[in-house]
């Protein structure tokens, strides 16, 4: 047993969990007011019933056979259920810990599973403002179940077929978190359908500093994200840590200029979805590309992603907080660039068989195997998750009631509200009452003109 890399693990692991609070809060503040504390329970809720799925069966589907020479390819094991034998490591070559990293399997499984709570709680973006919260939970539940669990075997494990018949390079999940939680967005959004006001009421961020609390939130568990999934706490882990980094801000740049180029201005929104689109991006080839790689693939994330925001009005589906554009489309980038920026492992340090991209003469065919998997796990997730909320729908329902839209998910679904307005109008009147009192003196000095004038720049404000 390792103990340096036992700790980087841990530390990891709950670096990524900080990562669905730091979500509740990114998501939380560009909603409406009045919706507010759904959105955070309809994230926390996810830690929950996720974690108790993943211990029951969850881990045994995803990682049983992992240790394993040869071993199902679309299905772990159920040997496993209930973390039977873990500690021990039955029936592996390496008893108790995970491959050749020396952290034991129970660290390890630990450190997947804050990839699983999060996965899903990226779908609840996609359907903000109008969700029932006893649906979304049995939802989470189904979809993690029927999606997250085998699509992890395919892509993390050691045997997965995406991963060890493909080839494809996703170090951290750019196909099993970014691009799956992607196609679980679209197909909710559309089932689920278009907010009451879509198009027409305003539905600005309520709290635009949440927006940033959460970008900085993620942005820091984002490096236990990557890193972490070294698993090793050496210069895979540093060269990781360091091109999340360049992605994140190199997307910044390219969204603010996006930005700049459709609305003419730079926002403080924009600022944090670039910076989150960046490393949505660098997550499936932080590993196999070089510092100067993480440059463009940030650039080309920050910007495309910015225009990828406008396809919900472009096809007409309703797409709350913009995960489709992001995550779906994000993910999407960051897989298929590995096919062009994939150095060679002397310069990457990592190596799964895969080819390097066609920028360090690799040719296409690392690039053909990107999209192979990009494109299995859209089309399996895509399918199953529209399924899977259309029966959700229609026994206890996805959505909430008109009426309740209207009024507020938080007092309808939760009875509570985020904010005491009535204390906040109190306090507002107590204080223009005072300013009122203490500049009566200087008031009553005043002209007609200087009165007049007065008045226009209230009325103005």
């Amino acid at each position: 047993m390792d103990t340096g890399n036992t700790a980087w693990v841990l530390v990891s692991s709950a670096l990524v969990l900080l990562m669905t609070p730091g979500l509740a809060f990114f998501y939380g503040g560009m909603i409406r007011a009045k919706n507010v504390l759904n959105m955070l329970m309809m994230n926390f809720i996810c830690i929950a019933v996720v974690t108790v799925a993943w211990v029951l069966y969850g881990w045994t589907v995803a990682f049983g056979n992992a240790n394993e020479a040869q071993g199902n390819g679309f299905w772990g094991t159920l040997a496993q259920w209930g973390m039977h034998g873990v500690a021990t490591g039955a029936g592996s070559g390496h008893p108790g810990t995970y491959g050749s990293s020396g952290v034991p399997i129970f660290a390890v499984a630990c450190f997947q599973l804050m990839f699983a709570i999060i996965t899903p709680a990226l779908i609840s973006g996609a359907i903000a403002d109008r969700t029932k919260f006893v649906g979304w939970t049995v939802y989470v539940l189904g979809w993690v179940t029927l999606i997250y669990f085998p699509v992890a075997h395919w892509v993390f494990s050691p045997n997965g077929f995406i991963n060890a018949r493909l080839h494809v390079m996703d170090f951290a999940g750019g196909t099993a978190v970014e691009i799956n939680s992607g196609a679980g967005a679209l197909a909710c959004a559309l089932v689920v359908g278009k907010r009451i006001g879509f198009r027409k009421d305003p539905m600005r961020p309520h709290n635009v500093p949440f927006v940033m609390l959460g970008a900085a939130l993620l942005w820091f568990g984002w490096f236990g994200f990557n890193a972490g999934s070294t698993f090793t706490a050496g210069g895979q882990a540093s060269l990781v840590f360091l091109n999340t980094q360049i992605a994140a801000c190199t997307a910044v740049f390219g969204w603010l200029a996006a930005e700049k180029i459709q609305h003419g201005t730079f926002t403080t929104v924009g600022a944090a979805s670039g910076a989150v689109a960046g490393m949505v991006a660098i997550t499936p080839s932080c590993a196999s590309v070089s510092p100067i790689g993480a440059i463009f693939i940030g650039l080309a994330a920050g910007s495309v992603c910015c225009y990828a925001v406008n396809l919900k009005y472009r096809f007409d589906f309703d797409d709350s907080l913009d995960v489709v554009g992001v995550h779906l489309v994000g993910g999407i980038v960051g897989t298929l660039l590995i096919g062009l920026f994939a150095a060679p492992e002397e310069v990457s340090g990592f190596s799964n068989g895969a080819r390097a991209g066609l920028f360090y003469g690799g040719g296409l065919d690392q690039l053909w195997a990107q999209a192979e998997g990009a494109g299995i796990v859209f089309a399996y997730t895509f399918t199953v998750s529209y399924l899977l909320a259309k029966l959700v729908h229609a026994t206890i329902g996805l959505r909430v009631s008109a009426e309740a839209e209207v009024t507020g998910v938080d007092l309808t679904e939760h009875a509570e509200t985020a904010y005491d307005w009535g204390g906040l109008t109190g306090t507002l009147h107590r204080a223009a009452a005072s300013v009122a009192a203490a500049t009566a003196p200087a008031r009553a000095t005043l002209s007609a003109a200087d009165w007049e004038s007065m008045e226009e720049s209230e009325d103005a404000v």
